[in-house]
């Protein structure tokens, strides 16, 4: 169940992966602001790993304080800063027993947050938002605008169409949201927080990767069996990997034999103006209209 959020309700914003620049940061933390919200940022959001640059605080930190923000009852929403790299690290140090145990709150992300939303769904069974990220470039207007309406109207926000988005293979199809970025997802599998495609629509997205890395990253997916019953998929964008019409070209001869609807280019991902999905949820795919419509 998706609950909205009301003008002065209290937002975490953490760090669970990679540091986060400060001028993003500042920038983010005001839109937030702007939308009636209280921010409150944890220490780690401005920390970094005294040995390893890439990451934001030790992992002891970066779990604690996404458990800290978790458990407490002022929290509405745990939002992360920005992805990078980072949360497998910190996934098998988090109390989800304790996590169980309070009550449910919502989390947005993306990106190396795929691993969070995973572990959530299989430890905490909640639906999570993939989202633009305010200490990012992408955090335009329009990304942040669609973060808004999806914490404070979800029951309106209904229809998820990006204006790229075109039918890869005709038809429709009925399921769960699962997936995010596809390097995240193969790196999640044979981990306790895998969750697998079956009888759900599939999202896949990534960043700079050349294309026989994304060729690479699917056939592993293929072959360790995680679209096995999958009804349908949805792909986001490709920024900075190899052009559009060559990952268009391998996604439907790696993807095309699973004989599922598909949709290119839904506009979710690390891009401009990107829409803000929900996981967890139902939903059906109009691969004919190329759209994603959320159920009730």
């Amino acid at each position: 169940m998706r609950t909205a959020l009301r003008p002065g309700d209290t937002v975490a914003l953490v760090a669970p992966a990679g540091p986060v620049p400060a001028e993003r940061l500042d920038a983010g933390v005001a839109v937030v602001e702007s939308w009636g919200l209280r921010v409150r940022c944890f220490p780690g959001v401005r920390a970094r790993h005294p040995q390893l640059s890439y990451l934001a605080g030790t992992d002891a930190q970066r779990a604690a304080e996404f458990q800290e923000a978790w458990l407490d009852p002022d929290v509405k929403a745990v939002i992360a800063a920005r992805g990078g790299y980072g949360c497998h690290r910190m996934l098998g140090t988090v109390d989800w027993a304790a996590l169980r145990a309070a009550e449910p709150t919502l989390f947005a992300g993306s990106s190396d947050t795929t691993a969070l939303h995973d572990a959530i769904g299989v430890h905490l069974g909640l639906p999570t938002l993939f989202s633009p990220m305010p200490a990012t470039t992408h955090f335009d207007a329009e990304a942040a605008e669609g973060l808004r309406a999806a914490l404070f109207t979800p029951d309106i926000v209904r229809v998820l169409r990006g204006p790229g988005a075109e039918t890869l293979v005709p038809g429709r199809a009925r399921g769960t949201l699962v997936g995010g970025n596809l390097s995240l997802l193969a790196a999640g599998l044979g981990t306790p927080e895998c969750r697998q495609a079956r009888g759900g629509i599939a999202l896949l997205e990534d960043v700079g990767e050349e294309l026989y890395r994304i060729d690479r990253l699917l056939t592993q997916l293929v072959r360790a069996g995680w679209f096995d019953g999958v009804h349908g998929i949805a792909l986001g964008s490709w920024t900075g990997c190899a052009s559009p019409e060559s990952v268009r070209a391998l996604v439907l001869e790696r993807l095309g034999p699973l004989d599922v609807p598909m949709v290119w280019n839904l506009g979710f991902g690390h891009h401009a103006g990107a829409l803000t999905v929900p996981l967890g949820v139902p939903a059906q795919l109009d691969a004919d209209a190329a759209s994603l419509v959320l159920d009730d």
